[in-house]
C-alpha cells in the first residue's frame, strides 16, 4: 500500500519548512499585512470565519459576493458641485484612478471590474471651494457597483458629501487622494432604506502638509459596512476619522478603520460614537492604528464609545494599535460601552427635568460632538433632527 503525503508549498520534498507551515495555516491577523487584488477570483467567498468577516453577518451580505454586474440604472445620482469642480470618467486604466486604491476583499473587487468608468471629483490646484460638492445617490432596488474617485488638487480647499438613500444592494469603492497642502473633508451619509444592503471600501493618500477629515454617518439600512482606509504618506499629514452611528432592532451598522501613519510628524485622530436601540439592534467597530517605522514624531489616538439604550442591543468593538518605532510624540486608544450615566441623569432629574426628557438630552449630548466636527450646518441641523426621531420612535415602541 501507497501512503500519499502532501508537502507543504515552498518546501522540499521530505524537508518541512517551519515558517512556511505556520504562514500556511495561520491566518493573517495584522491589518497592514491583508493582501489585496483587483481579481475577484483571488478572494474566496466569505464565510464568517476570516479576521475582516468574523462579526458581519455574511449570510445578508451575500448578494454582494455574486460576480456579475448588476443592470443600468439602480442607482441615480446627482452631483451639486460649483463650476471650478472638474467631472470626468475614467477606465480602469486611465489615472489617477488606481493611484491607490488596492481591493482588499471581495466586495471592492467586484466594485472595480464592474464599474467600467468610475466618476472623477477633482478640486482643482489652488481652489478654494465656497460651498460643498454634494452627491447624492438613490437606490432604486437591485445590485449596483460603484468606483468613486476624490481628488484635491495641491494647496487646494473644499468639501464632498455622498449622501445614500433608498434600497440597493450597493458595493462600492471611494479613491480619495489629497496632495500636497491641501485640505479635503469627505462625508459619507447612509439614510437608505430598511432593506438596504451597502458595503463601501474608502481608500484615501494624504500627502506632505494635506489634511483628511472623514466622516462616516450611518443611520438607515438594514446592512451598512464602511471600512475607511487611511495612509498618512507625507511629512506633515493629518487624518482625522469620525463617525456616527444609530442602530435600530435588526440594523447591523459596521465601520473598520485603518489609519497608517507612514510619513514623519503626521497627526492622527480617530473617534467613533454610536447610540443602539431595539432588540438585535447591532454595531461593529474595528480600529487599527500602525505607527511605521519611518512615522518619526507622530502623534495619533483613536477612540470609541457606545450607548446602548435598550436590552438586546449589542455594540463589539476592538482597538488595534501597531508601533514600529519609540520616537513618536503619542499614541493611544480607547473603547468603551456602557448604558446611562446614572449619574447625569440623577444630576437632570434633580433639577426639575423629567426622566425623559433627561435621556434625551444626554443621548443628544453624547452624539453631538460628531455633529458637530462635520463643519456643514445644514448637514449638522438634519443630522440632529434625524437623531430626535430616533429617540421618539424608540420611546413610542
Amino acid at each position: 500500500m501507497t501512503t500519499a503525503t502532501q508537502t507543504p508549498a515552498g518546501t522540499a520534498e521530505g524537508h518541512i519548512d517551519p515558517a512556511a507551515l505556520v504562514a500556511s495555516v495561520v491566518p493573517v491577523q495584522t491589518r497592514s499585512e491583508r493582501p489585496t487584488s483587483f481579481d475577484p477570483s483571488d478572494f474566496g467567498t466569505p464565510t464568517g470565519r476570516e479576521v475582516n468577516w468574523k462579526l458581519s453577518p455574511v449570510d445578508r451580505l451575500a448578494p454582494l459576493f455574486v460576480d456579475e454586474a448588476g443592470p443600468e440604472g439602480i442607482m441615480r445620482v446627482e452631483v451639486s458641485a460649483p463650476d471650478a469642480v472638474e467631472q470626468l470618467r475614467l477606465t480602469a486604466d486611465q489615472a489617477p484612478r488606481g493611484e491607490h486604491f488596492r481591493p482588499e476583499d471581495l466586495p471592492a473587487a467586484l466594485a472595480w471590474v464592474h464599474e467600467p468608468e468610475a466618476p472623477l471629483l477633482r478640486i482643482p490646484a489652488n481652489v478654494e471651494l465656497d460651498e460643498p460638492i454634494v452627491v447624492r445617490l438613490t437606490g432604486t432596488g437591485g445590485l449596483a457597483h460603484a468606483h468613486v474617485v476624490i481628488e484635491a488638487q495641491p494647496n487646494s480647499r473644499g468639501t464632498v458629501v455622498l449622501r445614500h438613500e433608498g434600497s440597493a444592494q450597493h458595493a462600492q469603492n471611494v479613491e480619495i487622494l489629497v496632495r500636497d497642502g491641501a485640505e479635503l473633508t469627505v462625508v459619507s451619509v447612509q439614510r437608505w432604506d430598511d432593506d438596504a444592503v451597502h458595503a463601501a471600501s474608502h481608500q484615501a493618500r494624504v500627502d506632505r502638509d494635506a489634511k483628511l477629515t472623514h466622516v462616516v454617518v450611518s443611520f438607515g439600512g438594514g446592512v451598512v459596512r464602511v471600512n475607511p482606509s487611511v495612509e498618512l504618506a507625507g511629512s506633515g499629514a493629518e487624518g482625522r476619522l469620525y463617525g456616527l452611528s444609530f442602530a435600530d432592532a435588526g440594523q447591523h451598522l459596521e465601520s473598520q478603520v485603518y489609519l497608517h501613519h507612514k510619513g514623519p510628524h503626521t497627526v492622527g485622530d480617530v473617534l467613533y460614537k454610536g447610540a443602539l436601540q431595539g432588540a438585535s439592534a447591532r454595531s461593529v467597530w474595528i480600529g487599527d492604528v500602525l505607527i511605521g517605522s519611518d512615522a518619526t514624531g507622530t502623534d495619533s489616538y483613536e477612540a470609541n464609545r457606545n450607548l446602548v439604550l435598550t436590552d438586546g442591543a449589542r455594540a463589539d468593538s476592538i482597538p488595534n494599535l501597531e508601533i514600529e518605532t519609540g520616537d513618536i510624540q503619542g499614541a493611544g486608544h480607547a473603547s468603551a460601552t456602557g448604558r446611562f450615566d446614572d449619574e447625569q441623569l440623577f444630576y437632570l432629574q434633580a433639577r426639575g427635568i423629567a426622566e425623559d426628557e433627561a435621556r434625551r438630552l444626554v443621548v443628544l449630548g453624547f452624539l453631538s460632538e460628531i455633529v458637530q466636527r462635520i463643519g456643514i450646518p445644514e448637514l449638522e441641523t438634519e443630522l440632529i433632527e434625524a437623531i430626535e426621531r430616533e429617540l421618539a420612535e424608540g420611546a413610542a415602541a
